[in-house]
């Protein structure tokens, strides 16, 4: 009698397990651990900034993740001032597109830091929280979100050597943004930009350039999630980044972006400051708005 109450008790305690890790539709939740997984094994390879061999172990570790959980992807090679670099782009679904995007290289000289300003920086939230956070989405996100959209993961390299040797802000996603604008029926939609995501404090404002109508939609899903000390409803930064392409092709995009993170550009940017509950509210905001139809959202918001 004893031993079948104790493996009831055991096989309810499996069960509340499972309806943790597992929604009531089968679809996985995203996991902040999960994610900072991935951050480790960036930082692993050392500072990847554009060129340099840990850039391109980087886009491999990047693809191969993607292909793991069965996304289409491509990697789309050129070249600036004469350095190869790379854009990873996962796809998946069929219909009107929306890019999620990130970048995935390191800033080569540390100009914040206070101490030595001639280091690359390691690029822990400036670099690997982003990758870690689209990487683990591209795990959970359920079929049913691709269903009435092809929704692209992107993976942007050389966004951070701006203004260094005479280079550019977001030369990747400058890349990609004006090749889509010359080919029919690859304008997307919209385009959200994350960047520095997993900071142990993160506050995320409204940014200026940035479309008004996508920053009110994310922000106020935040809010139903629960994150409003997190996401505040006022503008307060103006940031040149990956989004920046993008709105310059007429393409609605934002990007989400804690500004006032204390180590950015710094050598102090390291893996002990990334935090897995940051990277899980940003993940799961991502997750809930893709599968919740954003397309249709829209249509009747405008």
């Amino acid at each position: 009698m004893k031993r079948g109450i104790w493996l009831g008790a055991i096989a309810l305690i499996f069960a509340f397990a499972a309806l943790v890790i597992v929604r009531g539709n089968g679809a996985a939740l995203f996991s902040g651990r999960r994610a900072m997984a991935h951050a480790r094994q960036l930082m692993r390879l050392g500072p990847r900034t554009p060129g340099s061999e840990a850039s391109v172990k980087a886009a491999d570790y990047i693809r191969s993740q993607l292909e793991r959980e069965g996304w289409e992807v491509t990697t789309e090679r050129f070249a600036y001032a004469g350095v190869p670099l790379a854009n990873v782009i996962a796809k998946r679904g069929e219909g009107p597109i929306v890019i999620v995007g990130t970048h995935y290289d390191t800033r080569p000289i540390a100009d914040r830091d206070p101490d030595d300003r001639t280091v690359p920086v390691p690029g822990a939230n400036d670099g690997s929280s982003g990758v870690a956070v689209l990487l683990e989405l591209a795990r959970v996100l359920d079929s049913e979100a691709t269903e009435g959209m092809q929704v692209w993961l992107a993976f942007f390299d050389a966004k951070c050597s701006g203004e260094v040797a005479n280079w550019e802000w977001a030369v990747g996603s400058r890349n990609l943004a004006q090749r889509l604008v010359n080919q029919p029926g690859q304008r997307p939609e919209y385009v959200i930009i994350i960047d520095m995501v997993g900071g142990s404090d993160p506050t995320f404002h409204y940014e200026w350039s940035s479309s008004l109508w996508l920053q009110e939609k994310l922000w106020g899903l935040a809010h139903e999630l629960g994150y409003e000390e997190r996401f505040v409803h006022r503008f307060k930064h103006h940031v040149i980044s990956d989004h920046t392409p993008f709105l310059q092709t007429g393409t609605e995009a934002a990007i989400l972006i804690d500004m006032d993170y204390p180590y950015w550009h710094t050598q102090r940017d390291t893996l002990d400051k990334l935090d897995a509950q940051s990277l899980q509210r940003v993940g799961r905001l991502l997750q809930t708005w893709l599968e919740g139809e954003p397309l249709a959202t829209r249509a009747v918001s405008r």
